[in-house]
């Protein structure tokens, strides 16, 4: 009887977890697997795919380190873990509120991505998360944006995530955000905002288009003085940048926003201007348990 045959599961690399690319079979196969990963991730340098190979950061399915001169084999994967050479530090930190089998609450500072992606790996709060917790299994539930501050739930078993997501899918978690924007004495509060929203340009924007509106938040001002204004932001959706894109079509970006209603490109290691918005309050009933849960988080947004 043959023995069975298990599939290797490469392990968690500071923070990190391995990367899974598929060979497949080309009409003109290159001369090895380095000129492949250089040809189908051009965004990535040749040097950084060299430093890979060197620090034996790509393997086989069988978990074997492959070097540089590998031979390209189609039809099978390899996988590989990401790294970036000069990575910007993001100065806050991030603390756990509240933590039981199934899941973790964060109170996440401004600047800080959730997942890697483009320029941050090691400087996202998932990596970080997962190297002080030691659980490559830690998956956020729901998006937050880097430039927001607040509450973010991360699932911890892959078992009882479903659970988790579902609950957001079908609108049943409650989330108040605060927001300091421009005083408008000819605005009216609490309001309604309903709007389309659609990719915009650049890409990583949106825009407000005419049609039926996919987007709606309960706008109520909360404090103000002769220039600003402290607002409570109830979204009945998610769409992304909703929150922003909402003040701004009423004429009150949100204060430090670098995308509405202007892109302003800063440099990555400026933490001075943090966008005034924060997810301050989330409530839910706990699929998994039926208790009710509500969190707050510590940080405050003053005028």
């Amino acid at each position: 009887m043959k023995k069975p045959r298990f599939k290797f599961i490469p392990p968690m690399i500071n923070g990190v977890n391995a990367s899974q690319v598929y060979l497949p079979k080309l009409k003109q196969e290159p001369s090895s697997l380095f000129h492949f990963l250089c040809e189908q991730f051009p965004h990535i340098s040749i040097d950084e795919w060299q430093q890979r190979f060197d620090d034996g950061l790509i393997l086989d399915l069988h978990g074997n380190a492959l070097n540089s001169s590998a031979a390209f084999q189609h039809n099978t994967h390899i996988f590989y873990y990401r790294f970036l050479a000069n990575e910007v530090h993001v100065p806050f930190q991030e603390k756990i509120l509240f933590e039981n089998n199934d899941l973790m609450v964060i109170d996440k500072p401004h600047f800080l991505t959730i997942s890697p992606t483009g320029q941050y790996v090691q400087e996202t709060l998932l990596v970080r998360l997962k190297k002080t917790t030691n659980n490559p299994d830690l998956t956020p539930i729901h998006r937050l944006d880097r430039e927001t501050a607040g509450i973010v739930l991360i699932s911890k078993q892959p078992s009882t995530r479903g659970l988790y997501q579902q609950m957001f899918a079908e609108r049943k978690v409650q989330k108040l955000y605060h927001a300091i924007a421009p005083y408008r004495d000819t605005l009216t509060f609490p309001c309604e905002i309903s709007l389309r929203m659609e990719k915009g340009h650049p890409f990583y924007t949106m825009q407000v288009v005419d049609g039926i509106a996919n987007s709606q938040t309960t706008v109520e001002m909360m404090s103000h003085d002769q220039y600003w204004a402290k607002y409570q932001l109830k979204p009945l959706t998610g769409k992304q940048h909703q929150l922003r894109v909402h003040l701004n079509s009423l004429g009150i970006p949100i204060k430090n926003d670098p995308f509405y209603p202007e892109v302003i490109h800063k440099k990555e290691d400026d933490f001075s201007q943090p966008l005034q918005l924060l997810a301050k309050q989330i409530e839910f009933k706990d699929p998994v348990t039926q208790q009710d849960m509500h969190f707050c988080s510590e940080y405050e947004l003053t005028l």
